[in-house]
């Protein structure tokens, strides 16, 4: 038989005890595991995210890479389209929507007269010394006159008149006195549609941006870059343009065409020292001399408006070669609106 001491309850808390210290003790484990397992869920979750902003930046800035040109500098990044704010205040007739010829007259001087009888009195210009006398001002009416009769007799023709506000004298531009010679000569016809057709380029401070700066605002004028150009100008500038201005441009020889009319004096000479071979050292005109000739050609502090109407052609207006290019001569590598056109 067993004891009394046998029978008695064991106590409480000593059955009790170890069940609760196993149970304690697996819980306390189970918060931990479950604490831990939160830590490295936020863990990944932030290395997901900082991977993911890594890799978008990365093919960021390798797309920015690839869309500059070979020499691997950075390029200032442009805008696909102008702003909302500036495309709703344009209203483009629809008779201009369909012209594809550029025809460029550059600017010489300032016209300030007001009559018929002003435009051949050179008084009534606003002139660089060098540029009085041999019959210069005749050749810069011929100059307009040519640049209307060929728009004319092209329907598809849009008129640029190219100049900036070069002189300090005056705070009127070369191509807006070019437009009202043509205007107040009778030359341009004063009906609707032959106005819509010619128009200004007001910012060219040389004749590498009277080219340049015109295509650019043939694309702003009409929405559309220009499939064919014609330039008029002197004929002793003819190899300027067309060896050196268009094949910088890389605009294709079989859609450039020059017209030129010369002044009485001969001034070849005074062209091959002071333009063509200036041209042939420095291709884009932006180093020493020629820069330095922009410079004074704008007294008033001028700067284009065409990297937001042509932000496609940023890096090329932004491009001035260097040694780290191959040297001044360097043509832009970059790509551009009329590579389709070749």
């Amino acid at each position: 038989m067993a004891s009394k001491d046998s029978m008695l309850p064991l106590p409480v808390s000593f059955r009790s005890r170890p069940y609760r210290i196993r149970s304690d003790s697996r819980s306390r484990h189970h918060n931990k595991f479950e604490l831990l397992l939160t830590r490295a869920r936020v863990t990944n979750l932030g290395l997901l995210l900082l991977a993911s902003f890594a890799t978008l930046s990365f093919l960021f800035n390798l797309r920015f890479i690839l869309s500059s040109p070979s020499n691997g500098r950075p390029h200032m990044y442009y805008h696909a389209h102008p702003p909302y704010s500036i495309l709703e205040s344009l209203n483009r007739d629809k008779s201009i929507l369909g012209l594809n010829h550029l025809v460029v007259v550059p600017g010489h001087g300032i016209w300030k007269g007001s009559g018929p009888e002003d435009i051949l009195d050179e008084d009534k210009w606003i002139l660089e010394s060098h540029q009085r006398g041999g019959g210069r001002i005749p050749a810069f009416v011929k100059h307009v006159e040519t640049g209307v009769k060929t728009t004319l007799a092209d329907e598809h023709a849009l008129l640029v008149f190219s100049g900036g506000q070069t002189r300090p004298s005056s705070t009127t531009t070369e191509a807006e006195s070019y437009l009202r010679v043509a205007r107040i000569s009778g030359l341009l016809p004063n009906d609707t549609l032959p106005f819509l057709r010619a128009t200004t380029e007001d910012h060219a401070l040389d004749s590498f941006q009277n080219l340049l700066f015109s295509i650019a605002r043939f694309h702003e004028y009409t929405g559309h870059y220009p499939t064919k150009i014609t330039v008029v100008g002197y004929e002793m500038k003819r190899r300027r343009f067309t060896e050196l201005h268009r094949a910088a441009l890389r605009w294709p020889q079989s859609r450039f065409y020059y017209i030129g009319v010369d002044a009485e004096a001969d001034h070849r000479d005074g062209e091959r020292q002071n333009g063509y071979l200036p041209y042939t050292r420095d291709v884009y005109g932006c180093h020493d001399l020629l820069q330095s000739k922009r410079k004074s050609r704008n007294p008033f502090i001028r700067y284009h408006s065409y990297y937001t109407s042509s932000p496609e052609l940023g890096p090329l207006f932004n491009w001035c070669p260097g040694p780290e290019d191959g040297g001044q001569t360097a043509l832009f590598d970059g790509p551009l609106p009329w590579d389709a056109f070749k």
